[in-house]
């Protein structure tokens, strides 16, 4: 396993991953930052097209990420983490919403539960959810981080 550091205007994000397939992106002060051991290699410029395209996306000059992406997750999981992908830039959806896309409108506490487990931040944008009543839920990476990111995506959505 690979990983590099990016600093983002948000903070310090962990790229991981092996060879130019990215597996993870999280923050590096959160509890849900991986565990880097010794077997792990750092390399600045293991994943030189992630931090490229993240600096354009934290630039305000793009709006989807295109990259060879792995998520280790559940086949459900990575059906949520899909389905989260297809958010468009600059708007939110619901638990329930992502839940009757999936095709299981009872799904909205799984679908929430494996919302909560994305591990690719960001790119695999997890952050575009939002509750039923239109209030900001959890984020990994803490509310002030979704807040953020919600409202780049709003101030820049008209560049697209």
């Amino acid at each position: 396993m690979r990983y590099s550091l990016f600093d983002s205007p948000i903070g310090q994000l962990v790229l991981s991953g092996e060879d130019q397939t990215l597996t993870g992106i999280a923050f590096a002060d959160s509890t849900k930052a991986p565990e880097i051991d010794s077997s792990w290699s750092r390399d600045q410029t293991a994943f030189a097209e992630v931090a490229r395209q993240l600096r354009a996306y934290f630039a305000g000059e793009l709006s989807q990420f295109v990259l060879q992406l792995a998520p280790r997750g559940t086949p459900f999981q990575r059906r949520v983490w899909e389905a989260l992908r297809m958010i468009p830039y600059g708007s939110t959806t619901t638990y329930g919403k992502l839940a009757e896309a999936l095709g299981d409108p009872r799904a909205t506490r799984a679908v929430g539960l494996a919302n909560g487990r994305n591990p690719i931040s960001i790119v695999i944008p997890c952050h575009r959810v939002i509750g039923a009543d239109g209030s900001l839920t959890g984020y990994g990476g803490g509310m002030p981080r979704k807040q953020w990111l919600l409202a780049h995506e709003s101030r820049t959505a008209h560049l697209f």
